[in-house]
């Protein structure tokens, strides 16, 4: 591991994958209580702890709050010990270091914890100061209420001004989390990824499936319902090639799912994906990424095809 990695975040680099719970209560994207339901939540996060997932991240603004209640639910029954995460989000009406402090503590009444492993900012504004928000995490450690704390959708320059105005106060930046997956690659042409490498900040990888578009059941006459079909118009009729390819490694690999391959590419790169569950069954199949590895050849065509099927 990078010397780089201090102690307190140390425990983060050594998780591999991890359960997003965006759509936990999530109406609007993901169309909650139509097709799925608590139970199958619970299930869904039942299914992770069995198959060793030990990581759950969720935010505020989740189904308003909603998802937080769910987890918090979900912790109570379980003997596992599991490692939590949540966000703060900058309102504009919610600009002031005490903010993010507060919110954390009703984070925290919500998930019934007396503290979480990571709390993220979840998004820059020009209207809150980088340093200004650095303060208010460092509070939140202060008080005891986060073990360690991140970012989330901060370029690399945002990070570094992060980065530094915690390192004034000897606090690690523990993560910062962006959208990263075989469709957007961002992160690695930006430097972004080697620059969190190089200072020992673990990126966690968000929509690492494309809210299902690399499972290869979606198509140009079968897009994903609701907001996510127009999200992804342009894109679904062109990433045969991609599919293909990532079929023919899962085979390789005894019959591994295109879903399994796109989150094992992902741990390859040195990031740690959380993608999201609804049931039991999405939840299996995530931690099918578990357990082996593409060689270095497999990774690169994915490369290769992945630029293809992007430009």
């Amino acid at each position: 591991m990078d010397d780089a990695v201090s102690n307190e975040v140390r425990f983060l680099h050594a998780v591999e994958l991890g359960l997003g719970a965006w759509s936990w209560g999530d109406r609007v994207v993901w169309q909650y209580g139509r097709g799925y339901t608590d139970d199958d939540i619970r299930q869904a996060f039942q299914t992770s702890i069995t198959e060793g997932i030990r990581f759950i991240d969720t935010a505020e603004v989740y189904g308003s709050g909603r998802s937080e209640r769910l987890a918090g639910q979900f912790l109570k029954e379980t003997d596992q010990p599991v490692l939590v995460a949540t966000k703060f989000f900058p309102m504009p009406w919610r600009l002031t270091k005490d903010s993010i402090s507060s919110a954390l503590k009703r984070s925290l009444n919500r998930l019934e914890l007396e503290k979480v492993d990571l709390y993220q900012i979840h998004w820059p504004t020009p209207l809150f100061g980088i340093e200004r928000m650095m303060e208010g995490l460092v509070t939140c450690i202060d008080k005891g209420w986060a073990r360690t704390v991140g970012v989330s959708n901060f370029d690399q320059s945002q990070m570094l001004r992060a980065y530094s105005a915690l390192e004034r106060r000897n606090v690690p930046l523990a993560s910062n989390q962006v959208h990263y997956s075989l469709l957007n690659r961002r992160v690695e042409r930006n430097g972004l990824l080697a620059r969190c490498r190089e200072l020992g900040i673990r990126l966690i990888a968000y929509s690492p499936l494309e809210m299902g578009l690399l499972t290869g059941k979606y198509t140009p006459a079968n897009p994903p319902p609701g907001s996510r079909g127009g999200r992804y118009l342009s894109l679904i009729s062109r990433i045969g090639p991609l599919i293909k390819q990532m079929t023919e490694i899962g085979q390789d690999h005894g019959g591994k799912s295109n879903a399994q391959v796109a989150l094992n590419w992902i741990m390859c790169k040195g990031a740690l994906p959380i993608p999201g569950a609804k049931n039991a069954s999405q939840a299996l199949q995530n931690a099918g990424a578990l357990g082996w590895k593409l060689t270095d050849e497999e990774a690169a065509k994915l490369d290769e095809v992945s630029d293809s099927v992007t430009k």
